[in-house]
């Protein structure tokens, strides 16, 4: 099957200082690493609201390349482990990834 996407980005948006807790539960799930960057927030003050969540404006995105079978399991333990449903703590979100290469761990699957 030419073009099945295999892969998923796994992309959490959380607070200053909650990183190192995305990724001891995206571990504890099965996912072998992640990229953390420092980011900042471009809201008009030092607090925004979005949908009634306080946004703080400094920020890190973890990202965990992950195999569809496994990123169900991963996202949700890190909401559980990381209580991304309370006031301001972060968002996670997936995206479809069509291509990896030079990574050893993700073998590259055969076309059908």
């Amino acid at each position: 099957m030419k073009n099945k996407t295999v892969y998923s980005l796994i992309v959490s948006i959380v607070n200053r200082g909650y990183s190192d807790e995305v990724m001891n539960a995206a571990r504890n799930a099965g996912a072998k690493g992640g990229t953390i960057i420092n980011a900042h927030s471009t809201t008009l003050g030092d607090e925004e609201r979005f949908f009634g969540i306080s946004i703080q404006p400094e920020k890190e995105i973890v990202l965990i390349l992950a195999d569809n079978e496994n990123r169900p399991v991963i996202m949700r333990e890190i909401v559980n482990h990381v209580s991304l449903d309370t006031e301001g703590a972060g968002i996670t979100f997936s995206l479809p990834v069509s291509d990896v290469e030079g990574i050893k761990q993700f073998p590259v699957p055969e076309e059908d």
